[in-house]
């Protein structure tokens, strides 16, 4: 028994002092040297803006067919107001200078920028990019300020310790800790997607704040997350080396000059592989060329696989866009291709996104195409990005936008811009979703369906109709 027990010791010492995979952070016993260094680096934003909304003069609704429903669509006129919103930030110059997100910003009149929780200052835009979501301010000011210097995203791993730090919910210096949870990410909100995912709790209030790894260095800029009612430990960053080039072009110019290839490209799946005799699903399919492109210039053709470009590997076809848009305007760069089952290589010599057609098709504003919902008697419009953007909303949400209610309606008590994300327990993509589901309800026995909306104070709810 004895010889049992020092058997037993003896194994569990030497299993305790086997070497593991590498080197290994430290699990820390406490943030609170860091967060104190960092916490007067990290700012508070406020913005206000003018927003138009339909106003009820009357206390009542007049009914259809009325004489007075047409005065009371003539007094029924639009009145402006000031909204604010919320949002975070950081210093990375001693003049001033801070990051933060585009979206926190966009369609600002005024920005207040405070600082270490007491003072305040007045913020002009540098420089905004919506395609990655960053925007650069300068603080009014000649006060000197304490600023965070960039780390190399690259080097951090999945499992390393970070902290967040950002304003959630009007709280400002909140400290919140976790770890990267994955590299890579792609969640559908921008053309340039490599995300930071992380567990460190982030919330409404904290986009645009940072990402700090162990050093105390920006690792990425917190940017959405995942989830319906706060943080449910999903959040994703933009990484400092995605988001580094784009910042030093809005400091210097104002304004983006990315690379450009002038291609549409698409996923290569494993059937396109097999037929095109490529050894693996790899790279990004050219699904069409644009006339007097970089691309077509060089002799790009539809079917081509890019399977390297300057010297990088693409293994994934959503690789590509980022790699090409941080390379220079101008430089003249070799192009592996996979045709006609044989690899081939292009030199091509790159032109500026934001000078191309490309560009302009990519800024203009998505088609607000509307429909009516027999049943409801209301109108509605597709969600889109920018909605989602703006309101704050999870970036996998989807459903369709009220644009006008019926005095008739069933659901009248509702307001213009709820938007529908769910009937009868089922998610609503496109408003024939919910134009098929409306329709089976109507007719059924009781003719009863089951809404979830978001209401204007982006509250979820759910909602039992009685269809007409």
């Amino acid at each position: 028994m004895v010889f049992k027990k020092i058997k037993f010791i003896l194994v569990a010492f030497i299993f305790l002092n086997l070497p593991f995979l590498g080197k290994t952070q430290d699990i820390p016993s406490s943030f609170a040297d860091l967060a104190e260094k960092l916490i007067p680096s990290v700012v508070n934003i406020s913005t206000t803006q003018t927003v138009t909304t339909s106003r009820n003069p009357f206390p009542f609704q007049f009914p259809p067919g009325s004489p007075f429903e047409d005065m009371f669509k003539e007094f029924g006129m639009p009145e402006t107001r000031k909204a604010s919103a919320l949002g975070s930030g950081f210093i990375i110059d001693s003049k001033g200078i801070v990051v933060t997100n585009n979206h926190v910003i966009k369609g600002a009149e005024d920005i207040l920028v405070r600082v270490n929780g007491d003072k305040e200052y007045k913020a002009k835009i540098i420089g905004a990019d919506p395609l990655s979501d960053i925007a650069v301010l300068q603080m009014e000011t000649k006060d000197k300020f304490t600023p965070v210097k960039f780390g190399n995203s690259d080097k951090s791993r999945i499992g390393d310790w970070v902290i967040a730090i950002g304003n959630p919910f009007g709280l400002g210096g909140t400290v919140t800790s976790g770890i990267i949870s994955a590299r890579n990410r792609s969640i559908g909100l921008s053309r340039y997607e490599d995300y930071i995912q992380t567990d460190a709790s982030i919330n409404q209030g904290n986009s645009g704040g940072p990402l700090f790894n162990m050093d105390g260095d920006v690792i990425g800029i917190n940017t959405a997350i995942l989830g319906q009612s706060g943080s449910i430990g999903i959040g994703f960053a933009i990484p400092s080396n995605s988001a580094k080039k784009v910042i030093d072009q809005l400091i210097e110019f104002g304004e983006t000059k990315r690379g450009w290839l002038g291609v549409r490209i698409q996923y290569v799946t494993k059937e396109i592989a097999e037929v095109e005799k490529l050894d693996r699903a790899r790279g990004a399919l050219v699904a069409s060329v644009a006339v007097n492109s970089p691309s077509d210039k060089a002799g790009i053709l539809s079917g081509d696989i890019i399977l390297e470009f300057n010297g990088e590997l693409i293994n994934e076809m959503s690789e590509l866009p980022l790699i090409v848009a941080q390379t220079d305007v101008g430089k003249t760069v070799n192009i592996k291709i996979w045709r006609n089952e044989k690899e081939i290589t292009k030199k091509i010599t790159l032109g500026r996104l934001e000078t191309s057609e490309d560009f302009k098709v990519s800024q203009q504003p998505e088609t607000t195409q509307t429909s009516e919902i027999e049943g409801l008697k209301i109108t509605v419009r597709k969600l889109t990005k920018e909605d989602i953007q703006n309101r704050n909303l999870p970036a996998s949400t989807t459903g369709v936008v009220i644009t006008k209610i019926e005095n008739d309606s069933p659901v009248n008590y509702l307001n213009i811009n709820n938007i529908i994300v769910e009937a009868q327990k089922r998610k609503i993509k496109t408003i024939g979703d919910l134009q098929n589901t409306v329709k089976t309800a109507l007719r059924s026995s009781d003719k009863t369906i089951l809404i979830v909306i978001y209401n204007n104070q982006n509250q979820r709810r759910y909602i039992g109709v009685k269809l007409q």
